[in-house]
């Protein structure tokens, strides 16, 4: 048993259930989005249909901001004095500088608390999943080097896809990676995405939302037969497709999904409404 508590810290970007966020006591360091001159952090927004609503009819795209080091801050020194040491799990470095932010911060909390950095090299529902396995293992009372060892096995272990309507947002927003040479041809399409060290990596090409469907339970039966237990649904502005996911989800695990949640502004403004999101990693990595 850690003679120090360890505390969990993450970003915005995993869209997790506010009540499960708080129930396990995780923290949360907040992006920020700028809709419409507006700046406002993304954990704040109570609900994201009026985001989305404008992102659909604004000519001009909505920008997004890492927190600051003061951000972080503000979250690991009230933390450090109460006696914590500290995993702080953040969006893939290929995505946005947050995670270097929290390396800085982490560099200035003073005294015995030992802060341990993951970058997660994934985003939203895959984000998660690793938050909630380190939290697991918060939980059952182990050591901050064996919380991120177990943040750094989720990362290994996770896999998830997501299909986007349109690579528009993607490349308004430059953050397309290697799905670049999709760009021209993909108008009439819709990519199905994973990541790869960090960055978009390009899985396939599909003409229909059925076809998305289909494909994305069929990686669900995959991640299954590969040893997964535990399993993801995440939708921005697709409540019934994410729905069917789930109801096929359900008939391959034979279990709930851990979350089915909504992705927000900071990343819904870039993959666009439309996307749908599922993914899978061993039970016993995340607990239950």
């Amino acid at each position: 048993m850690s003679a120090r508590p360890v505390a969990v810290v993450t970003d915005s970007t995993h869209y997790l259930p506010r009540d499960l966020v708080t129930e396990r006591g995780i923290r949360i360091v907040s992006l920020y989005v700028n809709q419409d001159g507006v700046t406002t952090r993304e954990s704040d927004l109570p609900d994201f249909d009026a985001f989305y609503d404008g992102l659909r009819t604004s000519a001009a795209l909505p920008t997004t901001s890492q927190p600051s080091i003061g951000d972080f801050a503000a979250v690991y020194g009230p933390l450090a004095e109460s006696g914590h040491d500290i995993v702080s799990v953040h969006i893939s470095g290929g995505l946005s500088g947050t995670v270097e932010a929290a390396r800085q911060a982490a560099a200035e909390v003073p005294g015995p608390c030992h802060v341990e950095i993951v970058d997660s090299q994934t985003c939203a529902g895959g984000l998660a999943m690793i938050v909630l396995a380190a939290q697991a293992a918060a939980d059952a009372g182990a050591g901050v080097e064996e919380v991120a060892s177990r943040a750094h096995a989720a990362r290994e272990a996770m896999k998830i896809w997501f299909c986007v309507d349109t690579l528009e947002f993607f490349q308004r927003g430059g953050r397309i990676g290697r799905a670049q040479a999709w760009i021209g041809g993909a108008l009439s399409i819709k990519p199905i995405l994973s990541f790869r060290d960090g960055v978009l990596e390009p899985i396939e090409r599909v003409r229909t939302r059925r076809r998305a469907v289909e494909r994305m339970l069929a990686h669900l039966r995959d991640r299954r037969d590969d040893g997964a237990g535990a399993w993801v649904v995440q939708h921005i502005q697709s409540p019934d497709v994410a729905a069917a996911l789930v109801e096929g989800g359900r008939e391959i695990f034979g279990c709930e999904p851990l979350i089915v949640t909504e992705v927000g502004p900071v990343l819904g403004t870039y993959a666009g409404p439309g996307m749908l999101g599922v993914g899978g990693i061993p039970r016993e990595l995340v607990g239950g």
